[in-house]
């Protein structure tokens, strides 16, 4: 493994996590909550768990993130009336 990499990849998931969470927009945490699945997928296949990889690459970043964003765009928003 590539200490460098790991390093890098663990930085990007951290900021990502913490983006997720500050953000106040839910169309864009959920972007940013996708790219963190993402950066995780790349981790646990740096790691040498590419079944797990796969797992969340699919359910993670795929599935999740068009479930979100199809209930974001199903509700609508009240007014601040």
């Amino acid at each position: 493994m590539i200490w460098q990499l790991d390093l890098f990849l663990l930085i990007l998931v951290v900021i990502c996590a913490v983006a997720t969470i500050t953000v106040k927009d839910l169309l864009s945490a959920t972007i940013i909550f996708s790219a963190y699945s993402f950066l995780m997928c790349l981790l646990w296949a740096e790691m040498g768990a590419v079944d797990v990889a796969f797992t969340e690459a699919t359910v993670g970043a795929g599935v999740s993130t068009i479930f979100f964003i199809a209930a974001i765009f199903r509700t609508t928003r009240r007014s601040k009336d």
